[in-house]
Parts: structure tokens; C-alpha cells; sequence
């Protein structure tokens, strides 16, 4: 029987289970066996990972012809307006790739985050903002180069949800367990955020 993980990757943590160049690596977070990542978060990127032994949904998600969305918060420096906005929204030139339409807006009011092991560097005379991004592609670092192409370097950058599968208040470092049924690629993100508990699973490490 297939299991489907959703964990909290903390900063500084790979995407896989072996270290590599004195990196952390999900191997010491106390993960089931046989599992394996579907999809990737960058080192230096937080949130939701979905793991799983099932080889056929992983094919599913990471293939770039079955868009899933995916949400991010984005800790930017400076308050973008209302032009730079709209250039994320509308699509824009990163390097050698045009990416696609997306949504994206300051969200409102402020979220209340955790602070981050190392913190954020902050310069006392420029504002940062939390942005909310929502993609439907993958590339590397895709979020990062966005921003950085309208002039507002992300600080920070964590996943909330992938498709209807939701961060929601699960701590850093930690997991639970959900079904193959709460998986429901293609129905909205919003309001559809899988965040329960099945069974007597707990939120483990």
C-alpha cells in the first residue's frame, strides 16, 4: 500500500536523503522508509514537500504537461506596486524562458512567520514585503528569478500548497501522514487545503 508524507522542510535542509557537502538532508527527520520526493525545494527554500513510494504520482506531478499549482510566500525587498505586480502576473522574461501567467499579490494583512535558523539579513532602511506567488510550472529557482527580475530580491521563500495539499500549521521538521484520496490534482487551491489528520496519525519528527 502506497503512503503519501506532507513535511515541513526547514531552511538549509536538501531535497533528498542523502547529505551532501556537509548539507542536511531529510535522512535525520525520522521519515518512513522508501520514500522518495516528488519534486524538489531548493536548500535555501521552506514549506510543503509531498513524499510518497508511489512511482506513478510522482511521474504525474513532475510532468511539466500536467500543470499543478503551486503557492508560495515570498519575503521580497522593497514594496513592489502595482506595475511590477502585474509584470509577475502577465508573464516575464527570465533568462531564456518566458513564464507563464500566474497570481500574485502582497498579502494583506502581513503573515506572522516564524522567524528562520539562520534569520533573514535585514537592512534597517529597506522595507521587505511578504508577497503570495501562484505558479504552475517548476523550473529551477523559478520564484527567486521572478522577483529578482522586477527588482524585488526574494529574502525568503516558502511553499504553502501544492494543488489542494496545504502547508497549513504544520511546524518546520515535521510530517504527517494523509491518504491517496486527499490528493485531488486539479481542483482549486483555494478553500480545498488538505491539512487533516487522518486516523491517529500525529504530527511526527
Amino acid at each position: 500500500m502506497p503512503r503519501y508524507i506532507l513535511f515541513h522542510k526547514p531552511y538549509g535542509v536538501l531535497s533528498q536523503f542523502t547529505p551532501e557537502d556537509g548539507a542536511r538532508s531529510l535522512a535525520e527527520f525520522g521519515l518512513p522508509g522508501g520514500l522518495y520526493p516528488a519534486g524538489r525545494l531548493d536548500k535555501d527554500s521552506e514549506g510543503l514537500l509531498l513524499l510518497t513510494d508511489d512511482g506513478p504520482l510522482i511521474a504525474q506531478l513532475l510532468n511539466p504537461r500536467n500543470a499543478k499549482p503551486k503557492t508560495y510566500w515570498a519575503l521580497v525587498e522593497r514594496v513592489p506596486d502595482a506595475a511590477a505586480l502585474q509584470r509577475l502576473r502577465s508573464g516575464l522574461r527570465i533568462e531564456d524562458y518566458q513564464t507563464r501567467p500566474c497570481q500574485a499579490h502582497i498579502l494583506t494583512p502581513q503573515p506572522e512567520v516564524a522567524p528562520r535558523d539562520p534569520p533573514v539579513r535585514v537592512r534597517k532602511t529597506v522595507p521587505d514585503v511578504w508577497l503570495e506567488i501562484t505558479v504552475v510550472e517548476g523550473k529551477n529557482r523559478q520564484v527567486r528569478k521572478m522577483t529578482a527580475a522586477i527588482g524585488h530580491p526574494t529574502l525568503r521563500l516558502v511553499r504553502r500548497s501544492i494543488a489542494n495539499l496545504a502547508l497549513g500549521d504544520l511546524p518546520p521538521g515535521q510530517w504527517r501522514e494523509i491518504a491517496r484520496a486527499d490528493i485531488a490534482w486539479g481542483q482549486a487551491v483555494q478553500g480545498r487545503a488538505v491539512q487533516k489528520k487522518p486516523h491517529s496519525a500525529q504530527w511526527r519528527r
